[in-house]
């Protein structure tokens, strides 16, 4: 067993426990009901996905510093892992606003931030993908990529910036019971492992896939000129 399939399964395991943890050890809110334990994964994913893309900003300003190729294959997979958590923070998000708010989505500050975080980094991944492999797609999807961070905050604040339907920050607001909060803070912690997982492993496979297409090109071979003849 390799140590990438050592991790992941570390990973998978705590991710079990988090959910156990959900399950059987948080209260059931008095209020919300079992729905409120999409609570604790909803919001350890998005944790996780601001993580995932200050993995891409970062990875992006080292690579227009000195075009460093482990920065740039980082932040190709810190896009694409940020993705996927923020998918999941949607869909969670969906599935609880449904029976409290009475709908799947709502144009609300917290929401539309949310999906314009999707739909740039799902563009980044895009921009890596239809691009002609090489330094110039490499240069211009870090562009994109820390212009693109400048939406975590706005996401991140727009509870506080605005007046919106979304709840506001119960964390540190201090309105959770222990119980509660110890169960957030160890799944926001499992989540974080497993995203730091994937990342690792997805920039593994960019390693490979970027050795490939390099053993893949043909050299180019230049043909010796011929030898003029003698006047």
């Amino acid at each position: 067993m390799s140590r990438y399939e050592k991790a992941a399964a570390v990973a998978v395991a705590v991710m079990l426990v988090a959910g156990a943890a959900i399950f059987f050890f948080a209260p059931t809110d008095a209020l919300q009901g079992p729905v409120q334990r999409i609570f604790y994964l909803h919001v350890s994913s998005a944790i996780a996905a601001y993580g995932c893309f200050a993995v891409v900003l970062v990875g992006g300003i080292i690579y227009l510093r000195n075009e460093s190729l482990v920065a740039d294959r980082f932040a190709r997979a810190g896009a694409l892992v940020g993705l996927i958590f923020t998918t999941v923070t949607l869909v969670m998000g969906m599935l609880w606003a449904k029976p409290i708010w009475g709908t799947f989505w709502t144009w609300d500050a917290r929401l539309t931030s949310t999906l314009v975080l999707w739909i740039i980094y799902a563009g980044y991944l895009l921009v890596r993908r239809m691009a002609e492999p090489g330094r110039q797609a490499a240069r211009f999807a870090a562009v994109v990529g820390i212009f693109g961070f400048i939406d975590v905050p706005v996401v991140h604040f727009s509870v506080t910036w605005w007046r919106t339907q979304h709840p506001g920050p119960v964390i540190v607001n201090d309105a959770l019971p222990p119980s509660m909060l110890a169960t957030f803070f160890f799944t926001m912690a499992c989540t974080i492992v497993l995203a730091a997982v994937l990342i690792a492993i997805r920039w593994r496979i960019e390693t490979l896939t970027d050795e490939r297409q390099h053993i893949a090109q043909p050299a180019t071979i230049v043909a010796p000129r011929e030898a003029e003849p003698v006047r």
